[in-house]
């Protein structure tokens, strides 16, 4: 075989199983050698939108992800996918052909671009270690959560190299590989660089079974004994540690409420605030800016989160639970930091609770009030639709009651998002993808096909800005062409809304970010879509529709949505700037 076919066939042995990419010639071979391993592909039509497949995949199926792209243009194109995985810690691997001929029209310094956006760039250098160093990108993805960067130079995939050991299967082969950690261990190879992510230093984070600081679990143990409003916000690190934190709090008697990213982890709790931070409900935001106690679990407590430090009351004390110790303190002052897994620490501070339950922040009263006014839906608004234009407020409840809950739904960037990840309601933490930390328009329709991929048992509903759609415009094919059930929403307001209502109170021009009206059902439609235009609440009738329907191809709603004033969110977010 040679170095391509083995690099993909080491993957496919780790444990890849879903890979999405566009195919050239810098990446053929290690695709097909994945496919051929029994790994599954899905064809993007832009490497932005492969990469974001990918990373949403990753993040809604907790498997590492893959994406293959060509040398050069193919990395280049996808670089704002990657930067946003890479600033996620998603786990998740980038495979792609390198030029390392310095005349090549390819070559560019694919090393300095990983490094730029916070991901690890490795090499497979020779045949003999190439497998090897294969399986240790897939370690350092799986293991540190990070986004690696695996460069295949063009003059090395093709050259033969040697099968795995006789009678090895591909089981055991990955098994052995990824234990060679030792570089002595190395195929082909003695100490040196080669074993190390390069611009890393061969840096590891701790991993979840590390030891606890007794003294830091039990200082967080004191912490709730006398906390009388504490409050548990759970952030990305947290998603899987549900059942730890509800047992904690039912200890503590604390409230519940996460970030956005976790959004619907405590959903069907008495205790669930929802999100916490610019799309916090009324009610949430009052009883978390009441807290005296605030403790992040695996989440940053960054300005988004915290409303720029607002829900952080002047005296509260602050405590962050978090794998990695860079993270603790890194946005809000901390006084006390535990390093560690979410659900390993909770389980350890709930053990050295046991027989101290207190009310805390919980009552009766309490109870009813967040049954009553817990979600944006039970906050009375005024319905301003008119002219030709919905309210996107009583869009998107009526899309809500319209839509199935075991939904799973993803949110592009702008003016608009605030909209669909307050008022459209999730069954759990499965139940949203929000690709959001590098803050790019145009990722929500990749980001609604990796989810889709991750959880074909759930309605994928992509929400997305025109100007976002727009950008991420040759996906649509895409969804056709996978046959994914998809509704796709499209908040039009003919701009690009933030910095209409950014720019326009000062007066100035904003030729620059308005737009003539685009006809997006055509467009959809064009693509085989079927599609509705909605300018009031009857014509969701359409939605309704196709939901009785045999749902054979997938729907774009076309929302022309008011655009008379920015949204309530982001004006929150532009008081901190």
């Amino acid at each position: 075989m040679i170095v391509a076919e083995a690099v993909g066939r080491a993957l496919a042995a780790c444990g890849a199983g879903t890979a999405f990419g566009v195919v050239g010639s810098g990446n053929f071979h290690v695709t097909n050698a994945l496919v051929a391993s029994g790994v599954r592909f899905f064809a993007a039509r832009h490497e932005c939108g492969a990469a974001t497949m990918a990373d949403a995949y990753a993040r809604m199926s907790g498997e590492v992800g893959i994406v293959s792209v060509h040398q050069g243009p193919g990395l280049t194109n996808a670089m704002t996918g990657i930067a946003e995985a890479a600033k996620s810690r998603t786990p998740l691997i980038v495979l792609a052909g390198e030029a390392t001929e310095a005349r090549s029209n390819f070559h560019i310094d694919q090393d300095a671009l990983a490094v730029a956006v916070g991901a690890v760039p490795m090499r497979a250098e020779a045949p003999e270690s190439a497998a090897w160093q294969a399986a240790q990108a897939y370690r350092v993805a799986r293991e540190e959560r990070r986004t690696v960067l695996l460069n295949l130079p063009l003059g090395v995939q093709s050259q033969p190299c040697g099968p795995p050991p006789a009678g090895m299967e591909p089981g055991h082969w990955a098994t052995a590989l990824l234990g060679a950690g030792d570089e002595e261990d190395r195929p082909g190879g003695s100490r040196g660089s080669a074993a190390r992510p390069a611009g890393e230093g061969g840096r590891s984070g701790r991993s979840a079974g590390a030891p606890l600081d007794d003294g830091a679990v039990g200082e967080l143990a004191r912490l709730l004994a006398e906390s009388r409003r504490p409050v548990f916000i759970a952030g990305r690190g947290a998603r899987r540690a549900r059942r730890e934190l509800e047992d904690l709090a039912d200890q503590a008697g604390a409230l519940l409420a996460t970030s956005a990213v976790a959004k619907g982890l405590f959903r069907g709790s008495p205790w669930d605030l929802d999100v916490s931070g610019g799309f916090a409900t009324p009610l949430a935001a009052e009883l978390i800016s009441g807290a005296d106690l605030v403790v992040g679990w695996g989440c940053a407590l960054n300005m988004w989160t915290t409303r720029h430090g607002a829900l952080v009351p002047p005296g509260a004390k602050v405590a962050q639970v978090d794998l990695d110790g860079a993270a603790l303190g890194a946005h809000v002052p901390a006084d006390l930091g535990v390093v560690g897994d979410a659900g390993t620490v909770a389980s350890a501070v709930t053990t050295r609770l046991a027989g101290a339950a207190a009310p805390g922040y919980r009552s009766a009263e309490l109870a009813r009030r967040i049954q009553a006014e817990g979600r944006w839906r039970d906050v009375p608004y005024e319905d301003e639709s008119g002219g030709g234009r919905i309210d996107p407020r009583t869009l998107t409840i009526g899309l809500d009651d319209l839509l199935p809950i075991e939904r799973i739904v993803s949110i592009d960037s702008g003016n608009f998002m605030g909209y669909p990840s307050m008022f459209l309601d999730v069954p759990d933490e499965g139940g949203f993808c929000f690709t959001q930390a590098f803050q790019s328009i145009g990722l929500g329709l990749a980001t609604a096909i990796g989810a889709a991929v991750a959880r074909p048992d759930r309605l994928p509903v992509a929400a997305l800005g025109d100007g976002g759609a727009l950008m991420g415009l040759a996906e649509l094919e895409t969804v056709v062409r996978l046959g994914l059930p998809m509704v796709i929403v499209v908040y039009d307001d003919e701009a690009y809304g933030a910095e209409v209502h950014h720019f326009g109170p000062h007066g100035h021009p904003l030729d620059t970010v308005t737009f003539p009206p685009a006809d997006l059902a055509a467009i959809a439609r064009g693509h085989g879509f079927a599609a509705v235009t909605v300018t009031a609440a009857p014509d969701l009738a359409g939605v309704a529709d196709w939901l009785k329907g045999p749902r054979d191809r997938p729907l774009l709603v076309h929302a022309k949505v008011i655009r008379n004033r920015g949204s309530w969110w982001l004006e929150e977010a532009f008081k901190g700037h």
